[in-house]
């Protein structure tokens, strides 16, 4: 049997705890593609700018932070802790402090700077064009790379989202509350559909799968039977 050939670049957006890395990661290693979860990357700048005490909200000091920060992101490799990829700030391991409640409730406002934007789609882009990835976001099909064959745009209820991330947090050994989860949810899904520049939202050509009581194992599946038809 032929093997069937898949994109080399494949795009996935959705809001907060949509289940959009989980699958991404999972769907990148039943291609054996590259994931790049470019959120990792506004949250590695949010807690860059918080490390340098720069006030979220002056837009030059954060921008600066995005232009000059050291930041990288590499394959998960042999650590066992439930990591996706391993992300470096300035040569330091921050996969774990990026998903920190400080960045949870700053990410959004960092991301909405137009300049940190361009910054990091510039890097981005760099990065798919090294190899086949698949490329998890907010504005992936719309702004990074909208010319990728295949688009799609993963989302859930605000209340599974939420009750996700409190059971990602409790596994880590955190106390947190599920009512200021949903919030925060709700909140960031306020700023990032109505921010000026790249708000999220799917692109016109996106395939949207709702995980509302779905397994990630379930929504892989769909994707790869999806590539297939699309591939031939």
């Amino acid at each position: 049997m032929e093997t069937p050939t898949y994109p080399t670049r494949i795009a996935i957006d959705g809001p907060a705890a949509s289940g959009k890395s989980t699958i991404g990661q999972m769907l990148a290693e039943r291609l054996d593609m590259l994931l790049i979860d470019t959120g990792c990357m506004y949250r590695a700048v949010t807690l860059a700018a918080l490390n340098a005490d720069a006030k979220i909200s002056d837009e030059q000091a954060v921008t600066d932070v995005a232009r000059n920060v050291d930041l990288q992101i590499q394959p998960a490799g042999d650590k066992n802790d439930g990591r996706l990829y391993t992300v470096l700030l300035e040569g330091q391991d921050v996969t774990w402090e990026i998903r920190s409640a400080a960045v949870d409730g700053n990410v959004s406002q960092v991301s909405a700077y137009p300049e940190v934007r361009r910054n990091l789609v510039q890097r981005q882009r760099r990065l798919a064009e090294q190899r086949p990835v698949v490329m998890v976001g907010r504005d992936i099909g719309t702004v990074v790379l909208p010319d990728a064959p295949v688009k799609l745009y993963i989302t859930a209820s605000a209340e599974e989202r939420a009750l996700r991330r409190w059971r990602e947090l409790r596994e880590r050994g955190q106390n947190p509350s599920y009512e200021r989860i949903l919030h925060d949810i709700m909140r960031r899904d306020q700023i990032d559909g109505n921010r000026r520049h790249s708000p999220l939202r799917p692109a016109d050509d996106a395939v949207i799968l709702n995980t509302t009581g779905r397994t990630p194992e379930a929504i892989v599946d769909e994707i790869v039977q999806l590539l297939q038809v699309r591939m031939g």
